[in-house]
């Protein structure tokens, strides 16, 4: 882990990808970091990419985003990366809250990897969902920091995705959508070139593309991740290595 502060603080789409999780569904205390996912997969990689992080998985409890009397029970895995050093810098450097202060959340590192930024982001503190009476995707972000939010919304405006205004969920937070005719391009945008890199939970992602599928007519499976570009990103998935 000696090289983790600079490496996990680079101009690279996997630190960006790992970063949006941290943000959306994460902890940065004095000593570690944390970050809790829902998938296997997603977990396995954002543990790769911090050096080799240990896995816990356990089950957990949690409220339907819009509905706090509603809950169910899923697999739950956190990764901790155990380092005091890269805990300071990235609240530093990426204005991420920790226990004694508000996060600012500057990700203007992760510019030219907006794509991973927000698939991140998305798989973290996003829902997804076909809308049967509208044959219609449905995309939304609920977080308990408004400030988190209006940074999404600001990431997604940049990459010409237009999004509703923020407003109060039932769950005590914050919530807002993405525009109707924005979220099939949105969902398809934010996958594409993820089978290359492994950026990306499976579950969400089959998620995202299915209710594509179903709003568009499309057969099961006929998407696949290829140039399918927002006009605020011209460049394709990036893997290093």
């Amino acid at each position: 882990m000696s090289d983790a502060p600079d490496s996990l603080l680079a101009r690279h789409p996997e630190p960006a990808y790992l970063w949006g999780h941290v943000a959306g569904n994460g902890t940065v205390a004095d000593d570690h970091i944390s970050v809790e996912v829902s998938d296997e997969q997603a977990a396995r990689r954002l543990a790769a990419i911090a050096g080799g992080a240990p896995v816990d998985h356990h089950v957990a409890e949690r409220s339907f985003a819009h509905d706090a009397t509603v809950t169910r029970r899923e697999d739950a895995y956190t990764v901790t990366i155990d380092d005091p050093s890269l805990a300071a810098r990235a609240a530093g450097a990426l204005g991420l809250p920790t226990e004694d202060s508000d996060g600012g959340y500057r990700f203007a590192v992760f510019e030219d990897h907006r794509r991973q930024l927000l698939r991140g982001l998305l798989e973290s503190c996003g829902v997804v969902c076909f809308r049967e009476s509208e044959s219609a995707v449905g995309i939304s972000f609920v977080h308990a920091d408004r400030s988190l939010l209006e940074r999404i919304g600001s990431l997604l405006a940049a990459a010409d995705i237009h999004s509703d205004p923020i407003e109060e969920s039932s769950s005590g937070g914050y919530w807002f959508g993405v525009a109707d005719d924005d979220a099939a391009a949105f969902a398809e945008w934010v996958y594409d070139g993820a089978d290359a890199s492994g950026l990306y939970a499976t579950d969400r992602r089959q998620k995202a593309l299915r209710s594509v599928e179903r709003a568009q007519g499309l057969s099961v499976g006929e998407l696949s991740d290829t140039d399918t570009k927002s006009p605020g990103d011209s460049n394709t998935e990036e893997v290093d290595g």
